[in-house]
């Protein structure tokens, strides 16, 4: 029997009882909000799995694990700290969100400000949605490729397969009690490969090593704004608040049965990503004892070997069949769990927000659901197609971030806290952010070699990141500018969002 086949003899195991976890929750629904927010139901414990299960990609974490091997802590910035961050402010905003009867962001922007906003809204959305689940495919492909030496085509039928199935048996309820089962596979997953990474770079007992092997790391690996405090707020300054107005938080907010179990839910969240990136942090750092060669490349030339590193050390250790299937079937796991947040999300804007506001407005609850079935089916096909061409995991994730941040940012935050706010100035910054947004990736990802530092930051570092802070400040001009010029919005919709 070959490796091969046991991996995948043992993943058909696992994706057959997701499959009947489908089947079960099937059962229970009787509507499109049970479809879509699991009946308004879930507690702080579900709502914590599913937020730090639906932000953990396998691809992610193979990249967060590269960086800390090549930047150390100061590359907290890049992904890690916006993560946790985003999900407590998330957290203060819940009871604001949780009083408005949404079941999508689109949604929520048609009742505040009226008109066509919800359109436009629900594309950018489905792009975002498109481009998170790319970091899934490639850093799946990835684990299967080194292991298993198989194209990426196989790991493409392999997420998108299973997540259709389950997904589409069972909705949003699936869809979070599988997060759990998940999150505590991809959670043992790391913690096993943290005491692995040790012991084999000390050649000792890891228990006893352990602070020995922390101790000699130079003291520059763990300070948090070794990338300079430019570099610190540009980060942050541009992902945060792609994150808090990502759609797929909001979903899970609005799916608690109150706000008590959505706000601690979002702190349990915050608490779980922050444990399984301390246990990428370890597993750094012992990957650059085990190869100093990989950080001697320094960022971002050794970027190519740092990503795929841990997984290089999997196949180096001789590992038995068995254990080197359970390790791909761990980090499948995290594609999966994240995966299907997307593709629920993106799915429900196309189905509500695109079909039955514009193009059936009389669908009835069986239309709409199997509109939202054919379009988690065309999230994941769509995602399969740009994989080909996006080829960097992180890349992906700040991509479909940078695009949110300019787009939809403040056209959200200030229609829950700003009254003067108008549809045309929310029109004016959704459309100005996004298409300058999507210009500016474009130039940067055409005129930038191969390895290279971004083309338009070597023209300046305000340009860091495709250029974002340049798309959210046009985006938040256009939004204030028009808003003071336009009428403000009617009495009666702005009651709902500011009761007295």
């Amino acid at each position: 029997m070959s490796d091969y086949t046991i991996f995948i003899g043992l993943l058909a195991l696992y994706i057959g009882s997701l499959v009947g976890i489908g089947l079960y929750y099937n059962k229970k629904q009787k509507s499109s909000i049970d479809f879509f927010l699991a009946g308004r139901e879930l507690n702080a414990l579900s709502i914590g799995f599913s937020a730090a299960a639906s932000w953990l990609t396998a691809g992610a974490l193979l990249a967060v694990t590269g960086f800390f091997m090549l930047l150390g802590m100061g590359s907290i910035w890049g992904f890690v700290a916006p993560n946790i961050i985003a999900l407590l402010v998330i957290a203060l905003l819940v009871r604001k969100l949780k009083r408005l009867p949404a079941v999508t962001q689109p949604e929520l922007l048609e009742m505040r400000y009226g008109g066509s906003l919800r359109g436009p809204v629900a594309l950018v959305i489905t792009i975002v949605m498109i481009l998170f689940a790319v970091s899934d495919i490639k850093g799946f492909s990835m684990v299967l490729e080194i292991f298993y030496g198989l194209d990426p085509l196989y790991s493409v039928l392999i997420v998108g397969a299973a997540v259709a199935l389950y997904v589409n048996l069972g909705g949003f309820s699936a869809v979070v009690f599988t997060d759990r089962i998940q999150f505590l596979m991809l959670f043992l997953f790391i913690m096993i490969m943290a005491v692995m990474t040790t012991g084999a770079a000390t050649d000792a007992d890891a228990a006893l090593d352990f602070s020995k092997m922390m101790g000699e790391v130079p003291g520059s690996w763990y300070n948090p704004f070794s990338v300079g405090l430019p570099m610190v707020l540009i980060f942050t300054l541009s992902i945060v608040p792609g994150w808090i107005t990502e759609q797929d938080p909001w979903q899970k907010v609005w799916a608690a049965k109150d706000e008590k179990a959505a706000q601690s839910g979002m702190l349990i969240g915050a608490v779980l990503v922050t444990l399984v990136f301390a246990g990428c942090a370890v597993i750094a750092i012992a990957l650059n004892r085990i190869y100093p060669e990989i950080a001697a490349a320094g960022f971002p030339a050794g970027m190519a070997k740092a990503e795929p590193a841990l997984l290089v050390f999997i196949k180096e250790s001789g590992f038995s069949r068995f254990g080197l299937a359970f390790c791909a079937i761990g980090l499948a796991t995290a594609a999966m769990s994240c995966a299907d947040t997307f593709a629920t999300s993106g799915a429900s804007c196309i189905s509500r927000d695109l079909y039955q506001r514009y193009v059936n407005p009389n669908a009835d609850e069986k239309q709409i659901m199997r509109i939202n079935r054919l379009s988690v089916l065309f999230i994941i096909a769509a995602a399969t197609i740009c994989s080909y061409f996006i080829h960097n995991i992180i890349e992906a994730i700040h991509i479909a971030t940078f695009i949110a941040s300019a787009s939809c940012f403040f056209p959200l935050m200030g229609g829950l806290f700003w009254r003067r706010a108008t549809h045309k100035g929310a029109m004016a910054s959704i459309t100005t952010g996004a298409g300058v947004q999507i210009v500016l990736v474009l130039i940067d990802l055409i005129k930038t070699p191969p390895m290279a530092p971004g083309y338009l930051e070597s023209l300046s570092p305000i340009l860091s990141g495709h250029g974002v802070i340049v798309g959210m400040f046009l985006s938040g001009l256009a939004f204030i500018a028009v808003s003071f010029a336009t009428p403000p919005v009617d009495k009666e919709r702005l009651d709902r969002f500011f009761p007295a």
